[in-house]
């Protein structure tokens, strides 16, 4: 009888010819996916205090509106009171109905009912410009409003 012989298979090189293919495209996605950039912000914060607090469900969902007393890099441009920063640029009372519209417009339309404007406002600020503000988001019918605070104890002077 005839005995066969198994030949020893050897296991080849694995072709690394696609790889750099590969992660150029990886990098390529990420590049095009990110969003590096964040609003540049004009105006000087100091978040006030509360007790009761609310984390947004969806960032995605929020438009920002930014109150407060120009940097000095701006100071000397726009002067010291209090402003409005819409986005990248400051604004007056009256761009706000057309900036929460325009947002608003950006989104998806199924979503448009759950769009939060979001006031970051400085401690200092007068009511009465809250106040001008908040009715300009009813003009735009912007119902849904937030405030950022911080954690902590609410000081009264």
């Amino acid at each position: 009888m005839a005995q066969m012989k198994k030949k020893k298979k050897e296991v080849g090189a694995i072709s690394t010819a696609s790889l750099p293919d590969i992660v150029f495209m990886l990098l390529f996605f990420f590049m095009v996916t990110t969003v590096m950039r964040e609003v540049e912000l004009k105006v000087t914060i100091k978040t006030p205090n509360a007790t009761e607090l609310q984390k947004l469900e969806r960032k995605d969902l929020v438009t920002y509106i930014y109150v407060g007393k120009p940097n000095t890099t701006y100071a000397p441009l726009v002067g010291t009171e209090p402003r409005i920063q819409l986005n990248d640029s400051f604004a007056r009372i009256e761009d706000i109905q057309p900036f929460a519209i325009q947002e608003r417009e950006k989104i998806n339309e199924k979503e448009r009912n759950a769009l939060t404007v979001s006031i970051k406002a400085d401690r200092d600020v007068k009511m009465g410009l809250m106040g001008d503000i908040k009715q300009e988001l009813r003009r735009a019918q912007s119902y849904k409003i937030s405030y950022s605070a911080i954690p902590g104890e609410v000081f009264i002077p």
